[in-house]
């Protein structure tokens, strides 16, 4: 029987438990406080230190607040229940005249015939924040860039409230034809909420849009855009948090169900 202490080092068993132990802390604490906070793009995260600060949740300057400025432009568009709620007939006939300068891409009537969004029936508002955000350069896009650039805020409204009026287009969804699972009920295990929860006809989110009837090639390469982060004009990150999230079979089924329309 040895007589040998079994907690001290001359025991090469306890040695190499305390030594494994050591090294898989320190490498866990390498992985999850430096190298995955540095591979991050957000700028709380840029440098060493504040990798390591921001994943401790520990401030990088102690008693300093020191606001961190982002690297992309983001909406600044606030949106209520009342916004753009109570369009005139003047209001809508001066958005018909300016919508003649729209009409390459997006049809005499708002409805695509070049795979760029239908605008008829859009919720105004949605049509006004996305005008804002070309314009203040939060959502960017040649076309619309100079579009938009000598277009008042009335005339962004008029805007809205022309396209807001037209006839809008539905969705042609067989009773056999099943749901995909990405819009009726999300993936909760990978924390995706399902479309039909901001974008559906009986329930939806102030500022998300109609979604029945518009081109799958534009929905899929905005979806695209939004998970690659080329596209940044969603309020607090929620279609990027979501479209990052997606498989690309769910974002070609999200689109392709949005989409259907009678032939």
């Amino acid at each position: 029987m040895t007589t040998e202490r079994l907690f001290s080092l001359r025991n090469r068993w306890f040695a190499l438990s305390v030594g494994s132990t050591v090294g898989i802390a320190a490498a866990a604490a390498l992985i999850g406080f430096v190298w995955l906070p540095s591979v991050q793009t957000d700028a709380q995260f840029t440098g060493i230190w504040n990798a390591i600060c921001s994943a401790a949740g520990v401030p990088q300057k102690w008693l300093i607040s020191t606001p961190l400025t982002s690297r992309v432009k983001t909406s600044d568009v606030v949106l209520t229940p009342s916004t753009l709620g109570n369009a005139d007939a003047l209001s809508i006939g001066r958005g018909a005249t300016l919508s003649l300068r729209c009409t390459m891409c997006h049809g005499p009537q708002g409805l695509s015939q070049a795979n760029s969004p239908n605008l008829a029936g859009q919720y105004a508002t949605v049509v006004y924040k996305q005008l804002r955000d070309y314009q203040s350069g939060a959502r960017t896009n040649a076309v619309m860039a100079p579009m938009v650039a000598t277009l008042s805020d009335q005339d962004m409204r008029d805007l809205a409230a022309y396209y807001a009026n037209l006839p809008r287009l539905t969705g042609n969804h067989p009773a056999l034809q099943p749901v995909p699972d990405i819009v009726a009920v999300g993936a909760p295990m990978r924390n995706i909420a399902p479309c039909a929860s901001c974008h559906g006809a009986v329930d939806r989110t102030i500022g998300a849009p109609w979604l029945e009837g518009e081109p799958a090639i534009y929905m899929r390469a905005q979806l695209q855009a939004f998970a690659s982060g080329d596209r940044h004009n969603d309020t607090s990150e929620q279609m990027r948090n979501v479209a990052r999230q997606m498989t690309p079979g769910e974002i070609e089924a999200a689109a392709q169900y949005y989409a259907s329309q009678r032939p």
